[in-house]
């Protein structure tokens, strides 16, 4: 009777060889685009153009910029909104250049598009 299950000589087979090097090199170029991505810099502007904010793809804050007619004591909340509302623009617009990334990178897993490396 014939053994079942192992491959013949306890080695991997050429093709098993060789999936795991394309996902070695998928990881390398992962890891590659992960960092270029992180040190990309992501700017928007709310209020009318009156904030502007940049965030890295880290989603660091880098720099809040603020026109003077947007700092009115007398209306504190329009200003922490405008604030607000740049800073998430700008780390949506960090994710989705990250999704995107992804997407690249793994869309022709077919079913393994969900794992990370």
């Amino acid at each position: 009777m014939a053994k079942r299950g192992g491959f013949p000589g306890g080695g991997m087979p050429g093709n098993m060889t060789n999936l795991m090097k394309q996902a070695q090199r998928m990881q390398r170029q992962l890891e590659e685009s992960q960092k270029e991505i992180e040190e990309k810099e992501f700017t928007a502007k709310s209020g009318g153009g009156a904030v502007e904010v940049k965030v890295n793809g880290k989603k660091e804050l880098i720099s809040l910029t603020l026109a003077e007619e947007i700092v009115d004591p007398e209306d504190i909340e329009t200003l922490q909104d405008a604030i607000i509302a740049a800073i998430n623009e700008a780390f949506a617009q960090a994710d989705k250049a990250s999704g995107e990334l992804m997407g690249k990178m793994t869309g022709g897993l077919g079913g393994l598009g969900g794992l990370s490396f």
